[in-house]
């Protein structure tokens, strides 16, 4: 008879008392150590979402374009033509404080097997990311190993990363967060789930072979950080991008075969979570026997091989007597691949070493009956309110803008995206530095847009709007680049759920990201959850990022952001009045963090989206761009020069909203848009936004080598604009370079 844990050995595997109890309930004797290591694992919040799921039931999820929502390995939407393609965001925020490179190289690894195991080619990754002070020294290290790891990993396997966010903050000190998103394409009559079905069929092991690295990855990723976080380096992975190539190859071909029934990424809680999630969805049970599991360390334990995290692993089940034909696919590429276990008809995961049991559990307790907590809600002491400081107008509005463009916020990223692949596979149609990235669906007249947004200075201040503006950017972001939004993913980054607050601030989100959702008819098609993104009791902003994905019918109506032409006219879709509130320009010129937020008409905004849309379809606009982080001054600035590098051009603006000048420069609003067209196309396109209800007005004119901007008829901004641009495009990679 097994004896009972002492709280000290169930402490250590991040388990309450009263959890140990429920799982010797739901057993009726007490657990085996390879046992009480599966719960541990498969109870974290990491892989239960034990304090989310109450939740998470409120956001939509279905809607015309969905195939696939919720519960799989990744979210699918129909493009048409008889195409789908497969989409998620996950987090990989501890391991790569832990360990930068291969933290967020594992992370990059982990999210194209979700997508793949779908059944997709990956043709697209994205990331976002947020970061410490950009002038501390811990903050360059932790930035360059993150980046040096996604690039690593993305450009060897063969994707191309193509888009994305990047923030600094201190509130991200000691707590970066590594959001990783890919896509990936694939026939309507190709999908593959991760189901174990057919009695009887065989259960294979295929990929990398087992070690010790990333044992108790998952506890560890559901708890917060002290200054002994480094010591846990060891429950960090290390990847192989060259054998995850060859891993997406051969599983791709077993699909193709029509021999693989069902199939399953070995990622959190490796061999466990695949075993017992597989078994579950198909409604049978999974036995194993790890005597046949292939592995690379000697001596390695029942517990060891059940809680490996080891990298670049699958489980597929295949169809009976085609086990040969599938393991040869994957022996031709080099590969293990090795009958483990087969499917049984109990309902139970049963793990067995030598031919005797170590590990009996029904797939529900580990699933459906691991542990659900409706947390207390408490609203944050304190409600954040505009002081406005008496000299926060009193600003030289041109060293203001001077300011904000070289902000690590607002600056260029180059230094980050450069470090990527962008032209692999020769898909992508706009590169990193528009308001969204877009790549070609060959075979088609297709193009897909996609964008990261997020904006956690919002949701400290208001987490219901704020994630809700963060939505609108997202759709904001697709349409100014031509594209009609479908779904979204999304990765929602909190601090410990053990705090009344947070959870406040997680419902909150849950609750305008509902209601954002449903606007823009946007179903979520999954994502993911990460709690605990605290450091010594001092945790991150409420950071939820909305990644979006969006159709684009034919590719020549695909628009970026920048200013194309000489003599063009400077549009303004949208008139809302701007605040200061929460702005980008309060957090760097002022150092302040204070609101209200700007308000959100979801009416409004849908509006100008698809007058946007419209003018864009009917070839009237020539660029068009988001107007947010830093109010209209720095989106003005942002349309002088590109990300291209092709050459600046100026613009000459006159603007009146009946402000003063700081607020009308630096002020931020939703639903507005900044577009360029030839003059004798703005009086088409007002009359496309007069029948929509959308105000629309010309603005100024693009021309010569300096940004000027009229506020009410006095000069506010009269600079080179060369000298934006040099303010912009240095910050980051100078920050960078300090100490090399």
């Amino acid at each position: 008879m097994q004896q009972p844990f002492t709280p000290e050995v169930i402490a250590e595997h991040g388990l309450t008392p009263s959890e140990y109890d429920r799982i010797v309930e739901l057993l009726e004797r007490h657990p085996t150590i390879v046992e009480l290591g599966i719960f541990s694992v498969m109870w974290s919040e990491h892989c239960s979402y034990k304090s989310s799921r109450v939740h998470l039931k409120r956001l939509p999820t279905t809607g015309e374009c969905v195939v696939q929502g919720p519960g799989e390995n990744a979210g699918i939407v129909d493009i048409g033509e008889g195409y789908t393609v497969a989409f998620k965001i996950e987090s990989h925020n501890h391991p790569s404080f832990i360990e930068p490179f291969q933290g967020a190289a594992t992370g990059v690894g982990g999210i194209l097997r979700d997508i793949f195991t779908m059944g997709a080619r990956p043709i697209a990754a994205m990331n976002s990311l947020h970061f410490g002070d950009i002038d501390s020294q811990g903050t360059r290290r932790v930035a360059d190993g993150v980046v040096r790891g996604i690039g690593h990993y993305g450009n060897c396997f063969g994707v191309p990363t193509i888009g994305g966010e990047v923030h600094f903050s201190d509130r991200y000190e000691k707590n970066p967060l590594v959001n990783a998103f890919a896509l990936g394409i694939m026939k309507r009559d190709q999908i593959f789930l991760g189901k174990a079905e057919g009695v009887g069929n065989p259960v294979i092991y295929v990929g990398a072979k087992t070690g010790r690295d990333g044992i108790h990855g998952a506890t560890m990723a559901s708890a917060e950080f002290d200054d002994e976080a480094l010591e846990k380096r060891p429950t960090v992975q290390v990847g192989d991008p060259f054998l995850e190539k060859l891993l997406l190859e051969a599983c791709l071909e077993a699909m193709r075969s029509g021999a693989v029934v069902g199939i399953q990424d070995m990622g959190a809680a490796g061999l466990t979570c695949s075993t017992c999630e597989m078994g579950f969805r198909g409604g049978t049970g999974v036995e194993i026997e790890l005597d046949l599991v292939p592995q690379r360390e000697t001596g390695m334990t029942p517990y060891e091989i059940m809680l490996s995290e080891s990298q670049e692993r699958m489980l597929l089940v295949a169809s009976h007597g085609r086990a040969r034909e599938v393991i040869e696919i994957f022996h031709k590429w080099e590969l293990d691949a090795v009958v483990v276990g087969r499917v049984t008809d109990d309902g139970k995961m049963r793990v067995l070493e030598h031919g005797e049991v170590v590990a009996e559990i029904p797939n529900v307790f580990l699933t459906d009956e691991a542990p659900v907590y409706h947390r207390p809600l408490a609203r944050p002491e304190g409600e954040v309110v505009l002081e406005l400081l008496h000299d926060a107008l009193d600003v030289d509005a041109e060293g203001a803008l001077l300011e904000l463009l070289a902000s690590p916020n607002i600056a260029s990223k180059e230094w980050v995206y450069d470090q990527y692949d962008h032209m692999v596979r020769t898909n992508t149609v706009v590169l990193p530095g528009s308001d969204a990235a877009v790549l070609r669906v060959k075979e088609t007249r297709k193009a897909l847009a996609m964008t990261l947004d997020s904006n956690a200075r919002y949701c400290e201040i208001d987490p219901r709007l704020g994630v809700m503006h963060a939505v609108a950017e997202a759709a904001r972001n697709l349409s100014v680049t031509g594209a009609r939004p479908l779904a979204v993913t999304n990765c929602m980054n909190f601090a410990s759920p053990e705090r009344p607050e947070t959870m406040w601030q997680f419902s909150e989100t849950i609750d305008g990201m509902s209601e954002a959702c449903r606007a823009f008819d946007t179903p979520v098609t999954g994502g993911n959850v990460s709690f605990y993104n605290e450091t010594d009791g001092r945790g991150i902003f409420p950071t939820p990022v909305i990644g979006m994905v969006g159709l684009i019918d034919d590719p020549k109506h695909v628009t970026t952001q920048w200013f194309a032409k000489e003599g063009h006219a400077v549009v303004l879709i949208g008139d809302e009045t701007p605040a200061l509130g929460g702005s980008e320009y309060l957090a760097t010129v002022r150092g302040v963090l204070t609101g209200p937020l700007p308000g959100l008409d979801l009416d409004r905004e849908k509006a100008v989206q698809e007058a946007v849309r419209t003018a864009i379809t009917d070839e009237l606009i020539v660029s068009a761009h988001d107007c947010s982080d830093g109010g209209i001054a720095v989106a003005l600035a942002e349309c002088c020069f590109s990300s291209y590098r092709l050459p600046a051009v100026g613009a000459t603006v006159d603007l009146d909203f009946g402000l003063d000048a700081i607020t009308t420069l630096f002020g931020e609003a939703p639903s507005r848009v900044i577009a360029s067209a030839p003059v004798g196309a703005v009086a088409k396109i007002a009359e496309i936004c007069r029948r929509i209800g959308v105000p629309c007005r010309q603005v100024g004119i693009v021309g010569g080598d300096r940004l000027r901007i009229d506020v009410r008829g006095a000069t506010s901004v009269d600079v080179r604009v060369a000298d934006l641009e040099s303010a912009w495009r240095s910050r980051i990679a100078a920050a960078m370079a300090v100490g090399r």
